[in-house]
């Protein structure tokens, strides 16, 4: 059976665009500026606490008047998870709270940046791009996520609800776990690993998508199908330039964070080094495959049209000797033998007919039609 074709109703789904076309509302502000860039804007910041040792862990939503107090306590790991960067306030009093450089939070702010690793003096600052897709109908759906790792504590900026992290949480819940007797970088570690293992399901999404559409190229190509090759190309688009940052991402951690990773934490990083290699190949196959499904496309309807053209060619050349003999008795001479023929009507048509035998014939030995 052959792979299910999009339908209209997807293809308007994944035309829709990700982001409204904006001004750049930085441009002549300082360095350092905090603005907002994104678009989703939640009814407010929640901070989500989650703090663990190898005997207790405690997972709660707090508010930012408690954040301090809760950081001051002894516990060996603390995630603060925060969704919602709207509010600039909150954002800039959790920065300075934790020390965290102006030009950092000015980054985690920024959600249309490129991914990128900073190490300052006493944290690790990262950003890259979440990337969902629930289905090989779905379009794909991106978010900016930053990180900073600082003295033990786990610092996580997400623009809005819903992430790739469950996983993680799950893990964290068991106390049998690994995970419960390691240190924040592991945990960081966890979060980028569970961010990069989603991309492999965005890619086996995406690759059944461009399966489906090289069948519908090949079988019935019209304008729906080309609508979704653009759609697809412009996506393939996006994922590059959301994929190809993550290996120096990754390949950073060696090379700029060696005093703040653990030497136990970084055989894994460098395990998520190789797994990033592979998914920048992957998407290079599939952005291969989806230039190669418009080529196809464009051929399966040079074809058609051939085939169209093709039986015009044969209706019109059995059409010609047919229109040569109606014009010949078709003109008003006196003199013509023929038009005082008792039996000339029927041999004419028959004449005709025979003729339209002999080339429908001629055209099936010659293997035209």
């Amino acid at each position: 059976m052959s792979p299910k074709a999009p339908n209209l109703k997807s293809v308007q789904r994944l035309f829709k665009p990700k982001r409204k076309k904006r001004k750049n509302i930085k441009v002549g502000l300082a360095p350092g500026t905090l603005v907002y860039t994104g678009e989703k804007e939640l009814q407010q910041v929640n901070i989500n606490l989650i703090t663990y040792d190898d005997f207790e862990l405690l997972e709660e939503s707090i508010q930012l008047s408690e954040l301090e107090q809760r950081v001051s306590e002894k516990k060996r790991v603390l995630w603060i998870d925060v969704v919602g960067l709207h509010d600039v306030d909150i954002l800039e009093k959790i920065g300075l709270l934790f020390n965290i450089h102006k030009l950092t939070m000015e980054d985690i702010l920024n959600v249309d940046q490129r991914p990128k690793l900073e190490a300052f003096d006493d944290y690790i600052f990262a950003a890259l791009k979440m990337i969902q897709c629930q289905s090989p109908e779905s379009p794909i759906d991106d978010e900016q996520i930053s990180f900073v790792l600082k003295d033990g504590i786990l610092l996580t900026f997400q623009e809005k609800k819903g992430d790739v992290f469950q996983s993680v949480r799950n893990r964290l819940a068991d106390q049998k776990r690994a995970i419960r007797q390691r240190k924040a970088d592991y945990l960081l570690y966890a979060l980028l690993d569970a961010v990069i293992d989603n991309y492999f399901i965005v890619m086996e999404n995406v690759g059944e998508r461009i399966e489906n559409l090289e069948s519908q190229a090949m079988l019935a190509p019209d304008n729906q199908t080309l609508n979704a090759l653009y759609v697809q190309r412009r996506e393939m688009m996006d994922l590059r330039r959301t994929v190809y940052p993550l290996r120096e991402v990754i390949g950073s951690f060696d090379k700029y964070a060696d005093d703040k990773i653990s030497a136990e934490t970084r055989p894994f990083i460098r395990d998520l080094y190789e797994n990033t290699i592979q998914v920048i190949e992957t998407m290079e196959v599939f952005r291969d495959m989806s230039s190669g499904v418009l080529d196809l496309y464009m051929n399966s309807l040079s074809n058609r049209m051939n085939n169209i053209m093709k039986v015009l060619t044969i209706i019109s050349t059995i059409f010609i000797p047919l229109s040569f003999v109606a014009g010949v008795y078709g003109m008003n001479f006196d003199h013509m033998p023929e038009l005082h023929f008792r039996y000339g009507y029927f041999y004419v048509i028959g004449g005709m007919a025979l003729a339209v035998l002999g080339m429908l014939y001629f055209f099936r030995r010659k293997d035209w039609i």
